[in-house]
């Protein structure tokens, strides 16, 4: 029965299979009983799971509600082409992989089959084994597929976590409160909202609770809802099909389908179209998406979090945020502290900014005296921490504080 496994096009015969198959979920989508019965005899025994479609109808109704490691698919489905239906799904979004079976074994069926999207085809009639191998080809093929993908995402965190600016860096107590909450809500499922001034580290502890999550294994993706076009916000964030707007050519996966077992971290909420607040309301309601000019909608599994540097309840009251929706993602708030009042965590920040930028820019450190770390302490710092690091940067560019923090180097 059918799911999900790995399997290199390596060694032969059934006990290599098996070891492959023992995981899989599979669907066979076939008119003919008897072509059905025989696989089900050669694939039930090696799979988890196995289900069966008669029609495109029936496989189009499987795939809305399961999931399914691979499909084998026959071509001629009474008055239906198995590689129409393959080729609409594509469309549409994700589909697993699939086996083509085909009864004519001509070079234009093959390079149909490849443009459509199939991963494997054989031809009838086959015997057992050859479609045991052609099943282990595909399941390995999304395995490796997994894993280089797996590989990347290590690699691009190693390499963010390397370069990242800045971090939840303090000790005061506003700081280690927002720690603690941050290990509390990380590992369970439900929305946070940030909110806070520009520059207080909103985005660092989204990231943190993705990092903390059990979520890691997927992507981390930020939209800044501010800097969509207006035009253009549904298409970013829920994808679409061919042909759903005057210039959408080819299919495009949104953002949620991209942060799929990750999270989704919407920077600016209140900047979110109102048309947009609705349908954002919707997902968080059912998990579902569908892409614009998409048939059927998607199952999406993933994280979300909120960020606002506005009073939404103002928002609300004045009309320009669905009150619905700030209630719906007004689970758990967590208030960032303004760097000025987090008191000696200026100085902490400051000294960890001096050395990383001035290892990035490859000058010189700027020594922090006492009066200098007296005249930060004093600064009511408007821009937070965004505007220490860009005055540290500064300071280094010209190898000194400005004048106007210390009296020594005026």
């Amino acid at each position: 029965m059918p799911a999900t496994t790995s399997i290199p096009a390596p060694p032969r015969g059934p006990a290599a299979y098996a070891a492959r198959l023992s995981q899989a979920s599979v669907l066979i989508v076939d008119d003919e009983p008897g072509m059905r019965n025989f696989m089900v005899r050669i694939l039930g025994p090696q799979c988890r799971r196995i289900e069966l479609a008669a029609t495109i109808g029936e496989a189009g109704d499987w795939l809305a509600v399961e999931h399914f490691d691979v499909i084998v698919l026959d071509n001629l489905l009474g008055t239906e082409r198995g590689l129409d239906w393959l080729r609409q799904q594509r469309e549409k979004g994700h589909v697993p992989p699939v086996v083509l079976i085909s009864a004519f074994a001509d070079l234009e069926i093959a390079i149909e089959a490849m443009q459509a999207g199939a991963a494997d085809l054989i031809l009838k009639p086959f015997r057992s084994n050859q479609l045991l191998a052609a099943v282990a080809r595909v399941l390995e093929q999304s395995r490796l597929r997994a894993e280089n993908r797996m590989l990347r995402q290590e690699l691009r965190r190693s390499i963010d976590a390397s370069l990242r600016h800045d971090q939840l860096i303090g000790t005061s107590a506003a700081i280690e409160e927002i720690r603690a909450t941050v290990r509390r809500v990380a590992p369970l499922p439900s929305s946070v909202l940030l909110s806070g001034e520009s520059g207080t580290g909103k985005e660092v502890v989204a990231r943190m609770i993705h990092d903390l999550s059990n979520r890691t294994e997927g992507h981390f993706i930020a939209v800044n809802c501010a800097s969509m076009p207006e035009e253009m916000v549904d298409s970013e964030l829920f994808g679409h099909v061919d042909g759903a707007f005057p210039g959408a050519s080819g299919h495009r996966e949104g953002l949620f389908l991209h942060a799929q077992g990750g999270t989704l971290f919407f920077d600016e909420i209140a900047e979110l179209p109102l048309a947009t607040q609705a349908k954002l309301l919707r997902v968080l309601e059912d998990r579902r998406i569908r892409p614009l000019g998409a048939e059927r909608a998607l199952p999406v599994d993933l994280r979300l979090i909120f960020a606002t540097n506005t009073d939404l309840e103002a928002r609300v009251a004045e009309g320009r945020f669905r009150a619905d929706l700030y209630y719906r993602i007004n689970i758990l708030q967590l208030r960032m502290p303004p760097l000025r009042a987090r008191g000696a965590d200026v100085l902490e920040l400051a000294r960890l900014f001096l050395q990383r930028q001035a290892r990035a820019l490859g000058l010189p450190e700027v020594p922090l005296t006492d009066d200098i770390a007296a005249a930060l302490l004093a600064q009511p710092w408007p821009g937070n921490v965004r505007e220490l690091r860009n005055l540290i940067e500064r300071t280094l560019i010209l190898g000194r504080f400005p004048p106007e923090l210390s009296r020594a180097d005026g």
